[in-house]
């Protein structure tokens, strides 16, 4: 946010640049806060600093009739209602992990008398429902960090169309779309969401060539050194490149209909559960031996229909420049440069002045997605 022209940024980058060097407490108390101490979640520092000088309940107002409008809120809300739904998740999931989690063990996919004896859709059946299993874990933890910054007061992200307060603005999973999704990018677009955000920011966006494979080889490097996790990490460069692939050149085919998009969705969803469980499961074992153990007794199938997938369908390519920009911001992105919403804004690079209502509506805009 201080080295590089304005116009050079994206709009996301724009609306997360640091426009002052932080001082030291500021510094340490954005790396150390007592919120974030347990499993995060990570929150930029811009929000961050937003949330400890008091401005962040000043957020836009999204009005019914889709035009924006700007308002404050005479009172604080209360993160009451939001804190209470998020312990109740975190109650749930601990006890579904203290007692199904422990019934359907990840290892069982490797026992040599369950390959021996197992029909291949009984296998794969237990392979879903055991990596099913395996996520509470990982819900009870996320969601009480969540809860732990809303009940400290981070983590507003304004009113919807109905003026109920939404507190997700640092959630990390969305339970409903992980257990629905229809697509392989829509697993990874509602799991661990602000590590995604930072990955993108910091590697997709700026990689000059094949954007997809850096990001998730800076995933697999950020998790530690446990050989499974980059087995499942390169294993999901070729599911994901391979679903976008099948997503571009055959979806269409299926939207017109409501019928068959339905048929179509109940497909994707069967499909995308398999094969995310079949992609993380050295992520569970960790090791070498166990990781190769599973996928050889699977003859590495969807390896090579994943392969084959990218021989046959057309992929398409980003492009440099504009184009490649294009392709990869949302759509509130292309808006905001449309309308210029970011242009003209006046920052200091000593003190913290700057103009509120045009950061509160870049928050706002951002925040949609």
């Amino acid at each position: 946010g201080m080295f590089r022209k304005s116009e050079d940024l994206t709009p996301s980058q724009k609306c997360l640049a640091v426009r002052r060097m932080p001082s030291l407490l500021e510094y340490l108390s954005y790396n150390c806060n007592f919120m974030g101490i347990l499993a995060g979640p990570l929150c930029s520092y811009k929000d961050y600093i937003t949330f400890i000088e008091g401005r962040s309940y000043q957020l836009q107002q999204s009005e019914a009739n889709g035009k924006e409008d700007t308002k404050y809120e005479q009172t604080d809300p209360s993160p009451n209602i939001a804190v209470a739904q998020k312990l109740l998740i975190c109650g749930l999931s601990l006890l579904f992990h203290m007692t199904i989690t422990k019934t359907l063990p990840v290892e069982y996919n490797i026992d040599d008398n369950f390959r021996a004896t197992a029909a291949w859709p009984v296998r794969f059946f237990y392979l879903y429902v055991s990596l099913m299993a395996a996520r509470p874990k990982y819900y009870f933890a996320w969601t009480l960090a969540d809860a732990i910054n809303n009940a400290a007061g981070f983590g507003f992200r304004g009113y919807d169309k109905n003026g109920v307060t939404r507190w997700d603005l640092i959630s990390n999973l969305r339970i409903q779309q992980i257990e629905f999704s229809t697509s392989f990018k829509m697993f990874l677009d509602n799991w661990n969401i602000q590590t995604a955000l930072w990955l993108k920011r910091v590697c997709y966006e700026r990689a000059t060539f094949s954007p997809t494979i850096q990001t998730f080889i800076l995933s697999a490097i950020w998790h530690g050194v446990y050989p499974g996790y980059y087995l499942t990490f390169l294993t999901g460069v070729l599911m994901t490149l391979a679903a976008r692939a099948i997503r571009n050149n055959i979806r269409h085919y299926f939207v017109e209909s409501p019928a068959v998009k339905l048929c179509y969705d109940i497909i994707t969803w069967m499909a995308t559960q398999v094969a995310i469980s079949y992609t993380v499961v050295p992520f569970v074992l960790l090791s070498v031996k166990p990781s190769f153990t599973f996928y050889s007794s699977c003859y590495f199938c969807l390896h090579i229909a994943s392969i084959l997938v990218l021989l046959v369908f057309p992929l398409k390519r980003t492009q440099k420049g504009s184009k490649k920009r294009e392709s990869i911001q949302p759509v509130w992105s292309k808006k905001l440069e449309e309308e210029n919403l970011l242009q003209n804004n006046s920052y200091s690079t000593t003190n913290n002045s700057f103009s509120q209502k045009q950061e509160i509506t870049c928050r706002y805009q951002a925040l949609k997605q």
